[in-house]
């Protein structure tokens, strides 16, 4: 079995997509992760000439799409957390809708550049007062007509756990899936995230394998932190991980995820892909 190994355009955010795609490519993957958000593809101001700049530099460094991730807005600079707000429950429906219309222009731009599917938060960060149960039910009315137009236009809407939002563990996920009616709505299954939160990553694939459409790895801290490090600097078993992914039969894109490496994106994306081929490589047939 052989995965297709992808970059997220995260870490370069202080270049244009067009040049992150030749430095991922650089770097030995075949598939990207574009953001859906500033400097690189924020749908709101993304004229026909930069989606078509996009498909260009696609094309001529031979990359795929893997995920358009539609999880950080750093566009609506919301000085709570840029990454989170504004959040699918929160207390303001005006603001909650920013939140809906720019999932929606996510998955048309997903349509537009034929990528797979696009990534989500799990609902946010709990308002003070606010019970589990009742956010919940706000992340499911907001999140339906979003997967309505999902399963419209053939693009999987993909929920991310994550530490300190809505959904964190992998029973919270089951339970929120067990409310969600659409088949376009599935996992983006971040091995850290779920490993912050006290989870085996490997048991968790098991788990959750019906739900899993593309996986984010990377690795965090043994004091369960989350803090994104380059695979092979923290404590996570990504053997383990690799053997439960080959177990269950996925067979899509696992994307790296390191946005905290700015400075030095090179250097992360290619040291992970020089430390996870090999791994890969037990798992060929």
């Amino acid at each position: 079995m052989s995965w297709k190994l992808a970059f997220s355009a995260n870490a370069f955010l202080r270049c244009s997509l067009p040049e992150a795609a030749r430095r991922i490519r650089a770097a030995g993957y075949a598939g990207i992760e574009i953001l859906a958000d500033v400097p690189h593809a924020w749908p709101v101001f993304l004229l026909e000439e930069q989606k078509q700049a996009i498909r260009r530099a696609l094309a001529e460094n031979g990359l795929a799409i893997s995920n358009v991730n539609a999880f950080m807005m750093n566009a609506v600079a919301d000085a709570r957390q840029p990454y989170w707000h504004p959040s699918w429950i929160e207390p303001d429906r005006h603001y909650r809708q920013v939140r809906i219309d720019h999932t929606l222009r996510a998955l048309s731009l997903a349509k537009e550049l034929g990528a797979p599917s696009i990534s989500t938060e799990p609902g946010g960060p709990l308002e003070p007062g606010q019970a589990w149960q009742e956010a919940l039910d706000l992340f499911l009315e907001s999140l339906a007509p979003v997967a309505e137009q999902a399963e419209r236009l053939g693009v999987q809407l993909l929920v991310e756990p994550e530490p300190g939002l809505l959904l964190e563990t992998a029973a919270q996920f089951e339970e929120f899936m067990d409310r969600v009616a659409s088949p376009a709505v599935g996992l983006n299954c971040d091995i850290g995230h779920f490993f912050c939160v006290g989870e085996d990553p490997a048991e968790v694939i098991r788990r959750l394998a019906r739900y899993i459409r593309h996986v984010h790895l990377e690795d965090i801290p043994s004091d369960r932190r989350h803090q994104h490090l380059i695979p092979g600097e923290g404590a996570i078993s990504f053997l383990s991980v690799f053997e439960a992914l080959y177990e269950i039969g996925y067979r899509g894109w696992v994307t790296v995820e390191l946005y905290p490496y700015l400075d030095n994106p090179d250097h992360a994306a290619r040291t992970a892909f020089e430390r996870i081929q090999p791994l890969l490589a037990k798992f060929k047939s």
